[in-house]
């Protein structure tokens, strides 16, 4: 309150406080300049004062300048106030990565992260999610600036390429300011049968008759070991080490590094992640982050789909592995996974990064069919014509037969939909047939609509972030018996 009553004081006189909602918290003086955020019939500017009025554009207020929230002013508030632009945050404990394919999450975010020491990755978003939304890693991280800047948020976050596969993506996210890239091998992680390959001499010396022991568990290969791990991993391997001294390397660990080989139908063995973790070691290849490919199903939006014991002994070695070789496992899609949160928080003591994203979207909808029943309708509608296309671009198990029927749902039973596993895949894989839908005239069918709804209830949108994501971060803190908010969120 003391900033703003100082910021009151030095409003010119063309500034009529009636007009405007001020963010106390993104009140910032800098030398004679004020800058701030404010709110004027709905929307958000920047409201600039003095000298710094130079640095942005907008227009003429009176005495102050009122600025778009658009890439070019971002870029001068990243430069003039380093919170509000990403650093390398994976050398912390724990973090965890919140995707907002929709530009309006993270201000429920930023709740749940100044409760927990968690870091958090705020600009989270895969090629293919930029391409269904039709946004860039720019938006996403303009985004994701403002509304740092405008809840005063100076513990500091990350920005992640996710799931990039090819050198001029790495290299669009580098240029954007992004600060993490997740290299995706899928593409060069061969399948099918294993063919009699000759064994490298120095493979064979590295691994043959040897046996490494990882806290405890043993791990041995034999030929047939080692042709498979040859046959699935080397043209990865060999590709990861490419990216990594071309454009990681030569950062001088400002950006952070994470290989995904999760992207897969069969599980990461434990001799296989060792196999990957050593010789990329041996590549010169320093990752942050691994993410292997677990056992059981991480599918979209929903929880854990596989054997609990199962996959809690086979954590255990991911884990150890990881420890051993200096990085943290990486756990993707790991939206609503509540039943292995705990496990993994324990058998990771405490340090892991979990990626979500999808269940953001689905909390934004169950919004709508809180507020909107008649939007929802319409949209869960589309959603079943168009889910036969998206299930291209997704791995669900989803069966529509178990979805109840629009017609004997009642407007006020709608958000019961969200508690529904292929529902919430429905609505989950198909965010982005519906936020580009049109109609004849070129107009957006829902787009437009649903961010009216989702401004008009702000509020309502971020207190259920908070719930819902604080919801995830509190069973994984509780599995490793680490301090967050002690209170029920």
């Amino acid at each position: 309150m003391r900033k703003l009553q100082e910021l009151i004081t030095a409003l010119p006189e063309g500034f009529k406080l009636e007009d405007y909602q001020i963010y106390p918290e993104s009140i910032n003086r800098l030398d004679d300049s004020w800058i701030f955020m404010v709110k004027v019939e709905g929307t958000d500017y920047l409201a600039v004062i003095g000298e710094l009025t130079k640095k942005f554009k907008g227009k003429d207020g009176s005495g102050f300048l009122l600025a778009d929230l658009n890439h070019e002013n971002a870029s001068v508030l990243r430069e003039i106030f380093p919170f509000t632009a990403p650093s390398a945050v994976l050398g912390a404990e724990r973090t965890f990565g919140v995707g907002d394919r929709l530009g309006i999450a993270c201000f429920g975010h930023i709740r749940v992260f100044r409760e927990y020491d968690a870091r958090p990755v705020f600009a989270q978003q895969s090629i293919r999610e930029l391409n269904l939304t039709q946004r860039s890693f720019a938006d996403v991280l303009d985004a994701v600036t403002f509304a740092v800047f405008r809840e005063g948020f100076r513990n500091g976050f990350g920005a992640d390429g996710d799931h990039l596969k090819k050198p001029e993506e790495v290299e669009a996210a580098l240029e954007c300011g992004y600060t993490m890239i997740t290299l995706d091998l899928s593409d060069h992680i061969n399948k099918g049968d294993v063919p009699d390959l000759e064994i490298p001499a120095e493979i064979r010396q590295r691994y043959l008759q040897k046996t490494f022991d990882v806290e405890g568990e043993k791990i041995a290969f034999s030929e047939a070991d080692l042709k498979e791990c040859l046959h699935v991993y080397g043209k990865a391997l060999n590709f990861a080490a490419v990216i990594y001294h071309e454009y990681i390397a030569p950062a001088g660990g400002r950006i952070n590094f994470e290989v995904s080989i999760d992207e897969t139908e069969l599980p990461t063995t434990p001799a296989q992640h060792y196999f990957v973790a050593n010789e990329l070691t041996v590549a010169g290849v320093k990752v942050d982050t691994l993410a292997p490919r677990f056992c059981g199903e991480f599918q979209k939006g929903i929880d854990y789909i596989g054997d609990l014991e199962r996959f809690e002994e086979e954590l255990k070695i991911h884990a150890a592995i990881a420890r051993k070789f200096g990085y943290r496992l990486s756990i993707h899609s790991g939206s609503d996974k509540f039943s292995i949160f705990e496990l993994i928080g324990k058998h990771t003591r405490g340090r892991f990064h979990v990626k979500t994203a999808g269940t953001n979207w689905l909390e934004a909808m169950r919004l709508v069919a809180m507020k909107d029943p008649g939007l929802y309708r319409e949209i869960h509608a589309y959603a079943l014509e168009k889910f036969p296309e998206a299930k291209a671009f997704y791995h669900v198990t989803t069966d529509l037969g178990r979805i109840p029927k629009l017609e004997t749902v009642s407007d006020e039973d709608l958000p019961l939909y969200f508690q529904n596993d292929d529902a919430r895949q429905l609505i989950h894989i198909t965010y982005g047939f519906i936020l580009n839908a049109k109609n004849e005239n070129g107009s957006y069918r829902f787009k437009t609509r649903l961010y009216e709804l989702w401004r008009k209830h702000e509020d309502l949108y971020s207190e259920m972030l908070y719930k819902h994501i604080g919801k995830h971060l509190k069973l994984l803190y509780s599995g490793s018996n680490q301090g967050g908010v002690e209170d029920e969120i």
